[in-house]
C-alpha cells in the first residue's frame, strides 16, 4: 500500500490522499474554526451538491440513536447547508454519550459510483468525522440490508463489500472546524453498488459530546447530470491560515 501527503499551494487548505487496495484514495480538507465558510468550499475536495444521487436515495437508520436535539436523516441529502459552527437541527448526529451507528443509503438501483463525499461542521470535537464505508449491490445470496452491530455473521459475509475507513481527527486538539472528505478511485469509479452503509464512530472515546455533526453526504453517479452546488450562506472571506495533517488508514 502507498500514501502520499499532497500539500497545497499557499493559502489553501491540506488534502490527504492516500492509495490502498482496489486504488481507494480519500482526500481530507478543513478549515480551522475562524476560517469556516457557509458553503462549505474546499481546496482538494468537492462543494457539496443537491442535485447528486443522494438526493433522492432513501436513508436508514440501521443502529444507533439520533440526537432530538438534532435534524433528521433528511438533513445530510437535502442540498440545504449549515450556515454556522453550531446549528444542531442543520445536522444530523447521533445522541450524547452513545457510540454511534449505522446509516444505510439505498440508491434505488445499482449505479457507477464515482465518489462518496461527506461533510461536517462543529466548533469542537464533533467536527471531524470517522466511519467505516461498506457498499453492495443487493443481489449477493444472503444480502442483509440493514446489518446492526455486533451481530453474526460479519458485514463481508452478509453482502457487504469493505471500501474504505475514513478518519478526519487532527493529531492535536478538540479538531474543531469545518470538514470535507472525498471517497473515490483512480480507475474513475468506486465501482458499481446500490447500497452504501456508513458505520459511524465517536470522535472521542472520553468525549460523550464526541459524535460528529454531519451537514451532508452526496453520493457522485459517474454517469449523472452536472452538479449543481447545494446552498449555502454567503462565503467567507476569512484567510485561512492554518493547516494540519492527519493520518488516514485504509485496510
Amino acid at each position: 500500500m502507498k500514501s502520499k501527503t499532497l500539500f497545497l499551494g499557499a493559502g489553501a487548505l491540506l488534502a490527504i490522499t492516500l492509495v490502498a487496495r482496489a486504488e481507494i484514495k480519500i482526500s481530507i480538507a478543513r478549515h480551522p474554526v475562524d476560517s469556516a465558510s457557509a458553503r462549505h468550499k474546499f481546496d482538494g475536495v468537492p462543494v457539496p451538491a443537491k442535485n447528486d444521487a443522494a438526493t433522492t436515495a432513501k436513508f436508514t437508520l440501521v443502529d444507533g440513536v439520533r440526537d432530538a436535539n438534532g435534524g433528521s436523516l433528511d438533513q445530510l441529502h437535502d442540498g440545504r447547508l449549515a450556515t454556522t459552527g453550531d446549528q444542531p437541527t442543520a445536522n444530523f448526529f447521533f445522541a450524547a454519550g452513545t457510540a454511534g451507528g449505522r446509516i444505510q443509503i439505498d440508491l434505488g438501483s445499482v449505479m457507477e459510483i464515482k465518489q462518496v463525499n461527506t461533510y461536517s461542521w462543529h466548533g469542537g470535537s464533533r467536527g471531524p468525522q470517522v466511519y467505516q464505508l461498506y457498499a453492495s449491490t443487493g443481489r449477493q445470496e444472503g444480502f442483509e440490508p440493514t446489518p446492526k452491530r455486533g451481530t453474526l455473521p460479519d458485514l463481508e459475509q452478509t453482502g457487504w463489500t469493505f471500501v474504505t475507513n475514513v478518519d478526519t481527527r487532527p493529531k492535536e486538539g478538540d479538531g474543531g472546524g469545518q470538514y470535507g472528505a472525498s471517497i473515490s478511485d483512480s480507475g474513475g469509479a468506486l465501482g458499481k453498488y446500490r447500497f452504501l452503509l456508513l458505520d459511524i464512530a465517536p470522535t472521542s472515546a472520553t468525549d460523550r459530546f464526541g459524535n460528529t455533526f454531519f451537514s451532508e453526504i452526496d453520493v457522485i453517479d459517474r454517469h449523472g447530470p452536472e452538479l449543481v452546488n447545494a446552498t449555502g450562506g454567503p462565503e467567507s472571506v476569512t484567510p485561512i491560515t492554518k493547516s494540519f495533517a492527519t493520518p488516514v488508514s485504509c485496510l
